[in-house]
């Protein structure tokens, strides 16, 4: 009995799973969009943004519930993720 709900509850993981995927793809074209508008390696970090980036999340966080330090995680892992995208794509258009 309980690895049927254990079962149902991983199928809506992977249903969200997929979402993800979707919401990254269209992050990924948004990246895609400011790199190409980025003239100098050095505009590709930036801190200030960074940090204004991290202090929203852990603001929202909060506000609906979600532990911040999990959201902080996966947006600074997601951000250094996109960073290394960039360097590797500067130029290459």
């Amino acid at each position: 009995m309980k690895d049927q709900i254990i079962k149902k509850i991983r199928g809506k993981l992977d249903k969200l799973d997929d979402k993800i995927l979707f919401i990254i793809k269209k992050r990924s074209i948004l990246v895609n969009q400011i790199l190409s508008n980025k003239t100098k390696k050095k505009q590709i970090v930036d801190r200030k943004r960074i940090k204004i980036i991290l202090k929203n999340i852990k603001k929202k966080s909060i506000r609906r519930g979600i532990d911040p330090r999990i959201t902080k995680g996966i947006w600074i892992a997601m951000i250094r993720e996109f960073v290394k995208y960039e360097y590797r794509n500067f130029k290459k258009k």
